[in-house]
């Protein structure tokens, strides 16, 4: 019963090989868009923190991904 879902009537080289790749590939560009994101966070850290206090308090007042960037960054830190 179970070899036969894996071999498919000699298709199951062809379907578990293509699964494979998409697999494959999803976790890839999963892992490229996570170090993109981790990037631009970095930067607009950065960015945040050369800001005055003033303007600091003002864009944390008004945007819940500033926060959520910074709390998360103290929490690693």
């Amino acid at each position: 019963m179970i070899s036969n879902l894996i071999l498919m009537n000699g298709y199951g080289v062809f379907v578990w090989s293509s699964f494979g790749i998409v697999l494959i590939s999803g976790f890839i560009l999963y892992l490229r868009t996570k170090k993109t994101l981790d990037k631009y966070e970095k930067e607009f850290l950065l960015e945040l923190e050369s800001l005055s206090e003033a303007k600091k308090k003002h864009v944390l007042e008004n945007s819940k991904i500033a926060n959520k960037i910074l709390v998360e960054n103290s929490k690693t830190n």
